[in-house]
């Protein structure tokens, strides 16, 4: 697949575009759980979380190729020094572990009640990482409204 090279946005841009994709597969996660496909309800599940991650990621212009990395990195920047609960860094983990499991593993039995957690976690953490993609838009909408007055 041959990729764009040029510019079409700002990393506030590219975060919300990685929020709404979360979303989207959360909501595939939610059909596929309903469908009592419980495995691929992992998987998005999980992949809702990454992309969520990577929002965050976005909005200091960092980008990981290697979900390894995502993950130990925003437990590094941001679950390490307290912006999110150290109890939702561990469920990300869990969350790694189910998909890997999920997708990897032959004989991998999934259950209804275990997909539930696993989009339970994305959900909440959908919810936590939009409030907090919003909240640094916000501050960023301030410093330039504060520049522009001292101008």
């Amino acid at each position: 697949m041959e990729r764009l090279k040029e510019n079409f946005g700002t990393k506030e841009d590219l975060a919300m575009h990685r929020l709404q994709t979360a979303k989207s597969n959360l909501k595939s996660a939610k059909i596929l759980l309903e469908a009592k496909e419980y495995k691929s309800a992992n998987n998005r599940a999980y992949y809702a979380v990454f992309h969520a991650i990577n929002a965050i990621h976005a909005l200091k212009g960092k980008a990981y190729k290697r979900h390894k990395d995502a993950v130990s990195n925003f437990n590094k920047d941001y679950v390490k020094t307290g912006i999110f609960p150290r109890e939702m860094g561990r469920r990300i983990g869990e969350a790694e572990e189910i998909r890997h499991a999920s997708d990897y593993d032959d004989f991998y039995v999934a259950g209804r009640e275990e997909a539930e957690r696993q989009i339970e976690t994305a959900d909440e953490f959908i919810e936590m990482a939009e409030g907090y993609c919003v909240s640094q838009l916000d501050g960023r909408m301030q410093q330039i409204r504060e520049k522009i007055e001292e101008e």
